[in-house]
């Protein structure tokens, strides 16, 4: 049986809950067809998040990872194209860590594609009813870190995994909590659209079963 980790995040900034991590966990405990689902929780903090995302891979030899984060402000479920090798944190991790132009990997490659099909999971997304669309910039934060580390440990080990990231917005209890206008979706129609975007992912790495 093929092997899938998908990962979310603790909550940070003030808020009580991180929609990624609630999906991760729901997501993996009511599984994808033929492949074990793992999930893990990450916290928000340099360094530490992708060190466990990578220990997890090491430990468990997933074929496909797929890293989960929250984007509060955006409307829509956004795969995203590229991580690149800078942290730039607007504000501080969990741990106080600030950093400002620094490279994620000293002389690393300025930026890692995802290996996942994006563009199609974006559109099976919103073909089953969930607002989706292709991003361009998973930004400067923890998201796009543990993007860019993973996509990196990787690709400079020669691993037979297939990763990529995926923004989710606020659910609605986060945005009653502003005091302007702020985008949502609900968790079920989150989980239902990543269910739908990331299976479209699984049985792309899937073989097609040769006709006899």
């Amino acid at each position: 049986m093929s092997r899938l980790l998908i990962t979310g995040f603790e909550p940070f900034g003030g808020e009580l809950v991180n929609p990624s991590a609630l999906a991760a966990e729901r997501l993996a405990e009511d599984g994808f067809a033929g492949w074990q689902t793992d999930r893990l929780v990450l916290p928000v903090i340099r360094y530490r998040a992708a060190e466990l995302v990578i220990a997890a891979i090491s430990r468990q030899m997933p074929d496909a990872v797929v890293l989960l984060g929250q984007a509060g402000g955006r409307g829509r479920i956004t795969p995203e194209r590229v991580a690149i090798n800078v942290d730039d944190y607007r504000r501080p991790d969990n741990a106080g860590n600030q950093p400002v132009d620094e490279p994620i990997i000293a002389d690393g490659p300025a930026a890692y594609f995802a290996h996942l099909p994006v563009k199609l999971m974006a559109e099976r997304m919103r073909a089953a009813g969930a607002p989706a669309i292709l991003s361009n910039t998973a930004g400067t934060y923890l998201c796009n870190h543990v993007a860019y580390a993973v996509l990196h440990h990787i690709a400079t080990r020669g691993l037979p995994v297939r990763a990529g990231f995926i923004h989710v917005p606020y659910l609605p209890e986060q945005a009653a909590r502003h005091e302007v206008e702020t985008p949502s979706l609900s968790m079920e129609t989150l989980t239902h659209g990543l269910r739908a975007g990331i299976e479209a992912a699984l049985a792309s790495l899937t073989p097609a079963p040769v006709a006899v």
